[in-house]
């Protein structure tokens, strides 16, 4: 009966395991110290001058993502929009902004900056 017991008990640790496991590797809950952030909406107060696409690594959640749009959208005249499923930022800008700038952002955050290209 007490194998029983103890079986019974591991079987839903279990369950419960690979249930937030599935959830982490869709990119939901808070694996990174947090979740039910609310995604901020900012817009470019200018005409946009061009647009940066940047490759970033280390993207996990709806959490990462917000952490790094709130970081980068407190640069002037910057708006940017992360992709979890493209592991990218697209970064739009009305004013002049240098790419060593944006990179030191977003590795001070934590992430690693894979690549960047003008669109």
């Amino acid at each position: 009966m007490g194998n029983g017991i103890v079986a019974g008990i591991l079987c839903l640790m279990v369950a419960v395991a690979i249930r937030s496991t599935a959830a982490h590797f869709r990119g939901q809950g808070g694996c990174c110290g947090g979740g039910g952030t609310i995604r901020e909406t900012k817009r470019l107060t200018g005409p946009k001058l061009g647009e940066k696409l940047i490759q970033i690594d280390g993207m996990h959640c709806e959490n990462c993502r917000n952490r790094i749009e709130h970081g980068v959208n407190q640069l002037d005249g910057v708006v940017c929009r992360v992709s979890l499923r493209k592991r990218q930022a697209s970064i739009s800008y009305s004013e002049p902004v240098k790419e060593e700038t944006l990179c030191s952002v977003i590795e001070n955050l934590g992430y690693q900056v894979v690549g960047i290209t003008e669109k």
